[in-house]
């Protein structure tokens, strides 16, 4: 019970599990937007920035150089006609630090020199530089001649506005994602429950199935190819489990009935060996025969219960040999020699010689006696079978006819089930189980061989099946041939004593 509590703990709702899934993507996809686009757009508007400053820069350097007898007061006003246009601030430095042409009122530039000296230093002394000249700050720096004498034009930026601009670019970025989050915890889960309600509604119909209820119906038009795959393999599943439960329940009343009738008839021989013919020896013989008889019965009874369970579990294995199948049918069929002598029936043997075959020869041996056997119950009124046995290729075809009255079409389906019974009502002379098509079935099913029935009302059956052919050259290293496996219908111990 703790283990079942623990299970239930741990196991999490699927639609549950579904939308935390896409909400949380869905979170994640729009903050790494939000960061890149933010990256992004910090990158291009500092790279347009550059430019913009460059082009400045380059600007008012060509004004320098163009208009060397340029006046003071002019080239001033040029420069700051230029710095108006770009939105920079821009100044001439002398050499030693101090403002030839300062568009504002700093007078003292010496801490730019040494930097300015610096870096061109680095530069080779000439050509234009750009760098960060603070925290919020891009410069553009050049040297230049005015009058022979060398300047520094020194331009510089503003990044405040690119902060302003990220911090609105933020604060519209959160409520975009907010909004976008909100519509994706509803998107998803409106999803997550669409997803989830087939699967939920199969599962509700699968515990109706599991409490026993095999009415319950899969099938429904469902959007998703893999429920529907699911509800048809659910509902194939619910028919097999009627019919295996419809088959059980048959299964134990039959063999309830077939173990009662012959315990019953135990029980009473022994009682009238005890009170009546215990001193008679004919009596008691013919009692204790009985007994012998009914004990056979149940003996072949569990042992093609035995049998048949190997053979589905998986447990009696399939132990293939290379043998003459043409012998080892005339050895099965003499087997049903005492049926001629004492009964009158008519066994037709149309078989080639030396045909081979590869497969376990004892539980083929089970499969062709319980074939002969159910044919000999089946056959009409002329009490006639033919047994044949020909080369088909790659095959040898085994078949047993009978002249009786047919399988309908409605029961060809179920012959090969447990206790299978025909409508006709008849005399058995073989005695048997009841499961001797059943056992042929699991045999053949476990080689893998092909094998059916061909039958027409009012005209008999004709029960086949296709045993491969060995390659060439292999049947130097078959197995000598012998018809001593166990069937259903084996002949108990009175009936040897009948037929011999």
């Amino acid at each position: 019970m703790a283990e079942k509590r623990k299970k239930k703990l741990k196991s999490k709702n699927l639609s549950l599990i579904l939308w935390l899934s896409f909400s949380v993507f869905a979170v994640i996809v729009i903050a790494v937007y939000v960061l890149v686009q933010n990256a992004v757009i910090n990158q291009r508007y500092r790279e347009k920035m550059i430019i913009e400053l460059r082009e400045a820069g380059m600007t008012m350097t060509d004004v320098i150089y163009q208009r060397p007898d340029m006046g003071e007061e002019a080239l001033s006003r040029y420069l700051f006609e230029i710095s108006n246009r770009y939105g920079v601030t821009a100044r001439l430095i002398t050499a030693d630090g101090g403002a030839a042409f300062p568009v504002t009122e700093e007078t003292d530039f010496a801490e730019v020199t040494a930097v300015l000296r610096e870096k061109f230093e680095v530069n080779g002394g000439r050509g234009e530089i750009v760098f960060e000249s603070g925290a919020d700050e891009i410069a553009f720096a050049s040297v230049v001649s005015f009058r022979g004498e060398p300047y520094y034009l020194y331009v510089t930026d503003s990044l405040q506005s690119m902060g302003e601009l990220t911090e609105d670019l933020q604060m519209r970025s959160l409520i975009t994602g907010s909004v976008a989050v909100v519509l994706a915890f509803v998107v998803s889960g409106f999803v997550s429950m669409l997803i989830t309600k087939p699967v939920v509604e199969v599962t509700e119909k699968a515990k109706e199935l599991a409490r026993g209820n095999y009415d319950v119906n899969f099938k429904e038009n469902y959007v998703y190819t893999e429920i529907c795959e699911l509800s048809d393999a659910l509902d194939y599943a619910s028919s097999e489990i009627s019919k295996a439960d419809k088959m059980q329940k048959e299964l134990i009343a039959n063999v309830s009935h077939d173990f009662k009738t012959p315990l019953t008839m135990i029980k009473a021989y022994a009682s009238m060996i005890q009170e009546i013919s215990g001193n008679d020896p004919e009596k008691r013989a013919k009692h204790t025969q009985v007994i012998i008889d009914e004990s056979d019965r149940l003996t072949a009874l569990v042992n093609d219960l035995l049998d048949l369970s190997k053979i589905r579990s998986g447990i009696n294995e399939v132990k293939p040999v290379i043998f003459n199948l043409s012998e080892y049918l005339y050895r099965i069929v003499d087997r049903f020699g005492y049926l001629t002598l004492t009964q009158g029936y008519v066994i037709r043997t149309e078989v080639e010689e030396n045909l081979y075959t590869r497969a376990d020869r004892e539980k083929i041996g089970q499969v062709l006696y319980n074939l002969i056997g159910n044919a000999v119950n089946y056959t009409g009124e002329d009490r006639t079978i033919t047994v044949r046995l020909f080369s088909r290729g790659a095959f040898v075809r085994f078949e047993v006819v009978d002249t009786g009255n047919g399988i309908p079409k409605e029961e060809i389906s179920t012959i090969w089930e447990r206790y299978y019974r025909s409508s006709e009502m008849h005399k058995r002379p073989v005695k048997g189980t009841g499961l001797g098509l059943s056992i042929v079935k699991s045999t053949l099913d476990k080689h893998r061989f092909r094998f059916g029935v061909v039958s027409e009302v009012g005209k008999g059956s004709c029960f086949w099946v296709d045993f491969p052919v060995p390659p060439e050259g292999s049947k130097e290293d078959a197995a000598p041939a012998s018809a001593n496996g166990t069937s259903d219908g084996a002949v108990s111990s009175s009936d040897k004593k009948k037929s011999e």
